[in-house]
């Protein structure tokens, strides 16, 4: 096997279509391309169906200080820790739009942290945020923000502006990013969309902890405890309240009592034998992330492939792709 590295997905989807490559990963965008092509150019388009990735929309939750200073604009701060704000921007997404436009009806909207193949995924009995502008609107009124003319204004008048990051040349999330600006311009609020180099998006994320909101992604296999690096309050990856890592030193850390909570649940499932038992308590801690918002989820593409008809043997599924049952994988040159 030979594993070249290409600077772009353009340029992966050149060395495929050309011959260059035997199996790449196909995307909404090059889906029609792909799939029309697939007889002259002896490959086999596969649809593993939900995706085990999640992408997300994150707030930064975290009251601390780094030096003496917030690492949230302490006015921003007082938006995104507010659960309301969280769940007027979530009902004031319109993910069907997404999924249409964005992902050309080739995926599907996500309502849970834990990816639909797993055996605790709850089918059922979350709170939902389907699109509904006047229900984000009344939220937002409830929580004590006003509207000045058609912008968004905290209580003490300060307009409600944050900066939303993504990384550049991810066009799923580049393309989410930009909806996700114009949905919210809908309920008042300006958000500064700024797609940026992934390294920089991670050292934002890990070590100076200044960021004010993410699209990202991560992969959530049918176990959920892989993932539990994401939730518990120690956690390495745990976006929306990240404890210090590096050399900076963070003061003033707030662990909120849901987060703690779902933590909690998190070490509890690892450590309980009985499959009843385990299944409610993964379904509690899809139910407090769902009401509290710490991950806005939006919509996750099919896992998608194609794949050169003289590799046989190809069961592709969306846990393992085209390569999980790589030994019995058969190369006949025709």
């Amino acid at each position: 096997m030979i594993w070249p590295v290409v600077s772009s997905q353009d340029s992966q989807f050149v060395s495929f279509r050309s011959g260059d490559s035997d199996l790449m990963a196909v995307t909404p965008d090059n889906f029609s391309l792909i799939k029309q092509d697939e007889e002259q150019g002896n490959y086999t388009e596969y649809n593993g169906g939900p995706p085990t990735t999640r992408l997300f929309l994150t707030f930064n939750l975290n009251k601390g200080s780094i030096d003496g200073k917030p690492v949230v604009d302490p006015v921003k701060s007082s938006w995104f820790t507010k659960k309301e704000f969280r769940q007027a921007v979530a009902y004031a997404i319109d993910r069907e739009t997404m999924l249409n436009n964005i992902f050309k009806g080739l995926g599907e909207m996500q309502n849970s942290q834990i990816a639909p193949q797993s055996p605790y995924y709850a089918e059922s009995g979350l709170p939902i945020y389907d699109y509904d502008i006047e229900a984000a609107k009344e939220l937002l009124l409830s929580a004590g923000f006003s509207y000045q003319g058609d912008r968004l204004v905290d209580e003490a008048g300060n307009r409600v502006r944050f900066t939303l990051q993504t990384n550049v040349g991810n066009k799923t999330r580049e393309f989410a990013g930009a909806q996700i600006k114009q949905n919210l311009g809908l309920i008042g609020i300006t958000v500064d969309f700024q797609p940026i180099d992934f390294n920089k998006l991670i050292t934002n994320i890990g070590d100076s902890l200044q960021w004010d909101a993410i699209v990202l992604g991560f992969g959530a296999g049918v176990e959920p405890n892989s993932s539990a690096n994401l939730w518990l309050t120690n956690g390495g990856l745990l976006f929306f309240n990240q404890d210090s890592m590096g050399e900076l030193q963070l003061t003033g850390r707030q662990v909120y009592d849901w987060e703690q909570k779902i933590s909690d649940l998190y070490i509890q499932a690892a450590q309980e034998l009985d499959e009843e038992k385990r299944k409610a308590l993964y379904f509690e801690t899809q139910r407090l992330v769902q009401e509290n918002l710490p991950f806005i989820h939006l919509v996750g593409q099919y896992s998608m492939s194609a794949v050169r008809n003289k590799i046989e043997n190809v069961e592709y599924t969306a846990l393992g792709g085209t390569l999980w049952n790589i030994q019995e994988l058969k190369i006949t040159e025709n």
